[in-house]
């Protein structure tokens, strides 16, 4: 994606064969609220999906999304906290998309910074789908700490736009 629209994902290939997925937004809410929203469990639930966390260093962090397959199957990340400064930085590795990174920076009392990054093994062909997903997430979160938490329950045609962009981008 270009440069010059930074709430769009960038992708890059790392030399070990797993990708690197990068987005910067700002939200216009206080640190603290952001925080709240990436770590307590109903409010990751207005954006995200269900979790468990025991919000620790070594803790368990455990992410249930609520869209299902066509057998009614949820994907379900378990992960482990590695590193956790609140309220500036959250990471976690897990099963299914591998080292998730949130980083936090106040830029006044009501807006904060959030860089997000996904490093994960992923196929080529799965890229758009991911970087898709996350800027979905993204948005949703945006959305959710305004009031307006999203439907997770089913898949949104914004997500399709999405993904038909960043398959003209990446290939």
């Amino acid at each position: 994606m270009t440069a010059t629209d930074s709430r769009n994902g960038v992708l890059e290939r790392l030399s070990d064969g797993r990708k690197h997925l990068r987005f910067e937004r700002r939200l216009s809410h206080p640190v603290e609220r952001v925080w709240a929203a990436l770590t307590e469990p109903g409010e990751l639930g207005g954006w995200w999906g269900d979790a468990e966390i025991e919000l620790r260093e070594g803790g368990r962090f455990v992410m249930r999304w609520r869209n299902t397959d066509e057998q009614g199957n949820s994907p379900v990340m378990h992960a482990t906290i590695t590193q956790l400064e609140p309220p500036r930085l959250l990471e976690v590795d897990g099963d299914l998309h591998g080292v998730l990174r949130w980083e936090l920076e106040p830029t006044g009392a009501d807006e904060t910074v959030l860089r997000f990054s996904s490093t994960v093994e992923l196929p080529d062909e799965h890229a758009a789908s991911a970087l898709a997903g996350w800027h979905w997430h993204l948005d949703a979160l945006a959305e959710a700490l305004d009031g307006h938490p999203a439907n997770l329950g089913s898949v949104d045609p914004a997500w399709e736009s999405l993904h038909k962009r960043y398959l003209a981008q990446i290939g």
